[in-house]
């Protein structure tokens, strides 16, 4: 079997990162080699960027400044972690991708698709993943189980009005309609035990397809 590359992507506090770690324990239980990564970061070069991106206290950094950094962060990653992780034929598990990019900084942040997926495409080529996870959660319960959840990491975008993070929702509802094959789309209001079986569900469908193909 090939590599396989799957992404995982919701607004926040969709409660994918927890899902994603359930799935690829039972991948590996299964005996497949699997490797768990997230945007931005996975690597040295990324996680720094990261801390530039979401640090609380850079208020004042520009929404194109915003798109560029996760570009950058997007095409270290990918070159130094996702592509050789595929090459070695694993399953890549990948906690958001290019669909983050253009979902907060396209839409919510009003730069416009087609101006960040230009960036993206320069930085990435044509280096999409196979299948990608979108965890439906409406924005105002997804920031009510933030601020509840007292262990999460705090970010500069949990920081933002009500209003932006229904764009970046009304953003990945775009972002889907263009590319409705690649997107499984789960209800993730509903039970943790009960979104991690969907989930499960499409990744072991997506897997299997992909062994026999």
């Amino acid at each position: 079997m090939t590599g396989l590359f799957i992404s995982f992507e919701g607004p926040e506090g969709a409660g994918k990162t927890t899902v994603l770690q359930e799935v690829a324990r039972r991948l590996k239980d299964q005996g497949y080699e699997v490797m768990v990564t997230r945007e931005p970061g996975g690597i040295p070069i990324a996680e720094k960027i990261r801390e530039v991106i979401l640090d609380s206290t850079h208020q004042a950094m520009d929404g194109k400044t915003e798109a560029l950094l996760y570009a950058a962060a997007r095409r270290q990653h990918l070159v130094q972690k996702i592509l050789p992780a595929i090459e070695s034929e694993k399953i890549v598990l990948c906690d958001r991708f290019i669909d983050s990019s253009l979902a907060y900084q396209g839409v919510a942040r009003g730069l416009g698709l087609d101006e960040v997926f230009a960036i993206n495409l320069f930085a990435i080529g044509e280096h999409m993943p196979d299948c990608t996870v979108f965890f439906d959660v409406p924005p105002e319960v997804g920031l009510e189980r933030i601020w509840k959840d007292k262990d999460r990491e705090q970010n500069r975008l949990d920081l933002e009005t009500i209003e932006f993070h229904q764009r970046v929702y009304e953003g990945y509802q775009k972002v889907i309609s263009n590319d409705e094959i690649r997107f499984r789309v789960v209800d993730a209001r509903k039970p943790q035990s009960e979104v991690v079986e969907n989930v499960w569900e499409i990744i072991s469908s997506e897997v299997n397809k992909h062994r026999d193909s």
